[in-house]
Order: structure tokens, then C-alpha cells, then sequence
């Protein structure tokens, strides 16, 4: 069990809340972040937690969803590699509904290896 110290963080101008270890810090008070994402990190462990509103895929069955999303990320970034690690079945979240019905929610944890140019970053 982790013993780090966690605060609650409120997403998206309120409209979701989330709990985070403090030691993330929220990556908008440091750079533009788009309005469909919330991105914080933890520069002592080069680690990211990144919540992103999504469109809903039809063609993509629920179970398929987090695999699927994270991997059109990776194409997106022009991923060197990107492999899936882990995916979880799908579970209701408690107490998010959407027009009377249960969210439906999945996870994967996933690595990519995205090459940044200097050149990009600074012309």
C-alpha cells in the first residue's frame, strides 16, 4: 500500500472529481492544456496522470474501449512503439449515470516511446 499523502482534485471545472497522491502537480499552472484534458505529473518520477473526455466509438465495443483509445493516442504522436500492459474489464461507476443510466467504464496502462525533436520544440 502506497504512503503517499493524497488530496482531492476537482476536474473539469467541478464537474468531476478525482483523488491524486499531492505530489502531482497540475501541469496548467505550467503550459496551455486542451479543454477536454486535465494533466498532472510528477516531474521526481517522470509520471503522468492524464484524464481525457472522449467521443463515444459505436464501432468500438465497450470492453475494447481503453485499448483502443490508447492506441489511436499513440498513432496520433507518431509513437515510435506502443505497447498495451494491461487492461481491465468493464465496471459501473458508482454514482455516475448519464440520463439515468450507469457510466460504463474501462482502464488500460500502457507505454509509448514518442521521439521529440529539439528542432520542433523550438522553431
Amino acid at each position: 500500500m502506497s504512503s503517499d499523502q493524497c488530496v482531492d482534485c476537482s476536474l473539469f471545472g467541478g464537474a468531476i472529481s478525482s483523488t491524486f497522491p499531492l505530489r502531482f502537480q497540475d501541469v496548467s499552472n505550467i503550459r496551455e492544456v486542451p479543454d477536454h484534458q486535465e494533466v498532472y505529473v510528477d516531474p521526481s518520477r517522470d509520471e503522468n496522470l492524464i484524464v481525457e473526455l472522449l467521443e463515444l466509438k459505436h464501432e468500438v465495443q465497450d470492453s475494447a474501449s481503453a485499448a483502443w483509445f490508447f492506441q489511436d493516442l499513440a498513432s496520433e504522436q507518431d509513437a515510435e512503439e506502443s505497447i498495451v500492459l494491461e487492461q481491465s474489464g468493464i465496471f459501473e461507476a458508482d454514482g455516475l449515470r448519464f440520463r439515468n443510466m450507469p457510466a460504463i467504464m474501462t482502464t488500460a496502462v500502457g507505454q509509448m516511446v514518442i521521439l521529440i525533436s529539439f528542432k520542433t520544440l523550438f522553431s
